[in-house]
């Protein structure tokens, strides 16, 4: 019986930094893949780009209510962006991001901040903010959003 807890304890101190490893690595990638190209493409207006780092099944989830696939994720985003410029988009992941789903080390949920700056065709720019949530997958050599929800902070009372 103690073989066996030894064996069991020296497992775990084994899969332990395998699994901080392997959940740095993904944050990196993701991080690369799509933290920054999901800034950039926001700030271009440009949701085609948007939208390709999405799954093709992804949900977003937004305060009006889900869109569902690649194709409507694309079109909520076209419509977005008519409605304004906008610029400073900035995702921040929450410390500690990305939490490992499952012991495969190809899906993760992530938590984290938002915040862009839009002008919209009257009036001065607004900045914008606040939270999101994200469940990502690998697909080959690249992760992907699968599932994204968002909801905008009320601004501060001045």
């Amino acid at each position: 019986m103690r073989l066996v807890v030894a064996l069991v304890g020296l497992a775990i101190s084994f899969a332990v930094p395998a699994f901080a490893q392997q959940k740095d690595t993904a944050a990196s990638q993701i991080d690369e893949q799509i933290v920054k190209k999901f800034d950039e493409a926001f700030n271009n207006g440009d949701a085609a780009a948007v939208a390709a780092l999405y799954t093709e099944d992804a949900v977003q989830v937004t305060p009006q209510g889900p869109v569902f696939g690649r194709e409507a994720i694309e079109k909520l985003f076209t419509g977005v962006f008519q409605q304004g410029h906008y610029s400073n988009h900035l995702n921040k992941d929450d410390q500690g991001s990305p939490h490992m789903i499952g012991t495969a080390g190809d899906e993760v949920w992530r938590t984290g901040e938002w915040s862009f700056t839009v002008q919209g065709k009257s009036g001065d720019p607004i900045k914008v903010k606040g939270y999101w949530s994200a469940i990502n997958v690998r697909e080959g050599d690249t992760w992907k959003i699968q599932m994204l929800t968002f909801n905008v902070t009320p601004p501060q009372a001045k």
